[in-house]
C-alpha cells in the first residue's frame, strides 16, 4: 500500500514532505516490534501513527488500546496500566485488569508519556525490558506480550535534565523516533486541511460550506497555528457558525485568529493556552446549538399569522446571530439572561453540557471527552473546577 493510500484509508490529509517521512518511518517499522515514540507539538495529530503502526503489523487482528496517561490520576494511574488485586486500596472491591494484560498479543498505546510519575516509570521499564509486571497488591509476576508507541509534546531530554524523566526509559521507548511536524511548517497543507474542515462541517449539519478568499489564504498561510490541526478545525467551526456569508475575507479571518506570539513558541505551550482552547471547543457547541435554537424560532414566526400585531420590524421579529455578538475571546461572554430567570452564565452551560455528555456515556469519562471534543485529562480538570458530582 503506498502513502496516498495509507492517507485516504486514515483521512491524513497533506502532501508535506516531512510528514510523508513520518508516515513511510511508521509503515516501515510496523512489521516489527521495537518501541516507536511519536513527538511533536500538541494538536499535530500524533494520534494515528500508532494506528498506522498497528494495523501493518502481524498483531493487527489482536487488540489495540490508547491511554492518555496525562487524564489518568497520579494515584490510579498503576492501577490503570497493571491491574489490581481486590482489597488491594480503598476502593478496590474487585480484581481488575490493567492495560498491558488486556492488551496482550496487540498494541498499546500511550499518549503524554512524559506525565508518567517516576514510580511507574520505573514499572514501565521493566515491562518493557522483560515483559513482566505486578498488579497493585499482589506478589505474581505476570507475563504480557505488548507492542508499545509512546507520545509526548514534551522534550524528553530536557524533562530527563530536569529529573522528570527516566533517562533508561527514553532510550527504551525511542528505539525508532518519529517527528510530526508543526502546521506552520506545512504551509501548503493549511488550505487542504481547512477546505476539508469547512466540508465536514457543512455536510454535518447541512449548511453551505465557507470559502477562503485569496488574501484570506495567505493570512491563514502565514499564520503561527500554535494549537495546530485542533485549532484550525476550532476556528473553521466557530466561522462557520457565526458567519452569514460564507465568502470569509482575510478581514474577517483575522478576527477568530489571536495575535502571532513569538517565533519561539515551546513545544508546550502554556496551561492558559491549552486551557482556552479546550474551554473555546465547548464554547462552539453552546453557540452552535444557540444557533440552533434561534433558527427554531425564526421557523416559527414564519407561520404566525400576518393579522397578529407586532411592535417588530419588517422582518417580524426575526432573531439574529452573527460575529459582532460575540467578542474575540468568548469565554468571557454571558449568555443573555432569560426573562423572569437569573442570568445564565458560560460556566453554568458548560457545566450542563458535560453533564448531559457523562449520561449519555454512562458516566465514562473517555468517550464523553471525545463527543465534546476535547481530552480526557481537560474533561477531569473541568468536572472539579465545576463541582461536577
Amino acid at each position: 500500500m503506498d502513502l496516498n493510500q495509507i492517507k485516504q484509508r486514515f483521512g491524513i490529509i497533506g502532501n508535506d514532505p516531512e510528514l510523508d517521512r513520518a508516515l513511510e518511518i511508521a509503515r516501515q517499522v510496523a512489521p516489527t516490534d521495537l518501541s516507536v515514540l511519536v513527538t511533536g507539538e500538541s494538536g499535530v495529530g500524533k494520534e494515528v501513527i500508532p494506528q498506522i503502526i498497528h494495523q501493518f503489523s502481524a498483531r493487527k487482528h489482536n487488540v489495540y488500546l490508547a491511554l492518555n496517561c496525562g487524564g489518568i490520576p497520579e494515584g490510579t494511574i498503576d492501577s490503570e496500566l497493571f491491574g489490581h488485586e481486590k482489597g488491594s486500596f480503598t476502593g478496590a472491591i474487585e480484581t481488575r485488569k490493567g492495560y498491558f494484560e488486556e492488551a496482550n498479543g496487540g498494541t498499546l498505546f500511550l499518549d503524554e508519556v512524559a506525565d508518567l510519575p517516576l514510580s511507574t516509570q520505573v514499572r514501565l521499564l521493566r515491562v518493557l525490558q522483560t515483559g513482566e509486571f505486578i498488579k497493585v497488591g499482589s506478589a505474581k509476576v505476570q507475563k504480557t506480550n505488548v507492542r508499545v508507541v509512546a507520545a509526548t509534546n514534551v522534550n524528553l531530554l530536557n524533562a530527563i535534565r530536569d529529573g522528570k524523566f527516566r533517562e533508561d526509559l527514553y532510550y527504551r521507548l525511542c528505539t525508532v523516533p518519529i517527528h510530526i511536524p508543526p502546521l506552520r511548517e506545512r504551509k501548503d497543507d493549511i488550505i487542504l486541511l481547512f477546505r476539508k474542515f469547512a466540508l465536514d462541517f457543512a455536510d454535518q449539519n447541512m449548511v453551505p460550506a465557507i470559502r477562503l478568499t485569496p488574501d484570506a489564504q495567505e493570512l491563514a498561510r502565514n499564520y503561527r497555528w500554535p494549537g495546530n490541526i485542533r485549532q484550525l478545525q476550532g476556528v473553521v467551526n466557530l466561522i462557520s457558525v457565526l458567519e452569514t456569508n460564507r465568502t470569509i475575507t482575510a478581514e474577517v479571518l483575522a478576527r477568530y485568529l489571536p495575535a502571532n506570539g513569538s517565533d519561539h513558541l515551546p513545544v508546550r505551550t502554556s496551561e492558559a493556552g491549552s486551557d482556552y482552547l479546550s474551554d473555546r471547543d465547548i464554547i462552539f457547541k453552546i453557540l452552535y446549538q444557540l444557533r440552533q435554537d434561534i433558527d427554531s424560532l425564526n421557523a416559527r414566526l414564519d407561520h404566525l399569522p400576518e393579522d397578529i400585531p407586532s411592535e417588530k420590524d419588517p422582518a417580524r421579529g426575526k432573531l439574529i446571530i452573527s460575529a459582532e455578538d460575540v467578542h474575540s475571546n468568548p469565554l468571557q461572554q454571558e449568555t443573555p439572561p432569560i426573562t423572569g430567570q437569573e442570568p445564565v452564565s458560560i460556566q453554568d452551560v458548560s457545566a450542563e453540557l458535560i453533564r448531559k455528555a457523562l449520561e449519555r456515556n454512562g458516566g465514562r469519562r473517555k468517550p464523553a471527552a471525545e463527543e465534546l471534543g476535547i481530552s480526557e485529562r481537560t474533561l477531569y480538570r473541568k468536572i472539579k473546577e465545576l463541582g461536577i458530582q
